[in-house]
């Protein structure tokens, strides 16, 4: 009799524990939580940056663009094309008064960059640039301190066969920022401007800086 009562214990045990066993282990499948809140993932986790760090990537067939006026005459200019910094002040290339660089419009590389000192330089030397520009290129353009004191009449009109909606009014101090093209057929998109206004400047003698970014659509010929 105590063997059997013995063997019936173990057996309820044996019993008990597996019947444990199988309830642990389906409520683990059941509430089992998302990969995502389990822990460190198995796979990394990639961040696509856009181009010149865009908020949205730009289509196919489309450059991608940004472009700082500089601030008072403090900070310079930069432009970024493609992802690439083609003027900034870390690279030692921009300068007082009008920054501007040509990029070859169907395959986006860059094809020169100058400035031009509008207070005190020659605008001749201006207009001899703006001249040359062909119309199978871009233009990016970004002010800096004074971009308009010393401004032609000739200046102004080239600038806005490039699709300037505001070169003919531009003047000492503002702030401008452009992208166009030679021959365009309507005025350009790709354009911001303030007015050196003492009573919104947001620095003292200069309005505030401006940032243009955008997608430009590949010249195709």
């Amino acid at each position: 009799a105590g063997v059997l009562r013995l063997l019936a214990l173990i057996f309820a045990l044996v019993t008990t524990w597996m019947f444990i066993r199988t309830y642990i282990s389906f409520s683990m499948k059941t509430i089992r939580l998302p990969r995502w809140l389990e822990g460190p993932a198995s796979k990394e986790i990639r961040v696509v940056k856009s181009k010149c760090s865009l908020s949205k990537p730009c289509p196919k067939d489309y450059f991608a663009f940004k472009i700082c006026s500089g601030a008072a005459n403090v900070v310079g200019p930069s432009m970024c094309f493609e992802n690439q910094m083609i003027m900034s002040p870390v690279k030692n290339n921009v300068g007082r008064g009008l920054n501007i660089a040509l990029i070859n419009g169907s395959v986006g590389t860059m094809l020169r960059h100058s400035y031009f000192d509008m207070y005190s330089g020659d605008p001749n030397e201006l207009v001899k640039f703006l001249k040359e520009i062909s119309g199978d290129m871009l233009v990016l353009v970004a002010s800096y301190d004074d971009p308009g004191t010393k401004m032609n009449d000739e200046a102004r009109k080239l600038f806005s066969n490039l699709g300037s909606s505001y070169a003919e009014q531009l003047g000492f101090r503002d702030s401008w920022v452009f992208l166009g093209t030679k021959d365009i057929k309507s005025k350009s998109p790709f354009e911001q401007f303030l007015k050196n206004d003492p009573k919104t400047n947001k620095y003292e003698g200069w309005p505030e800086l401006l940032e243009l970014e955008g997608c430009v659509p590949r010249k195709v010929y």
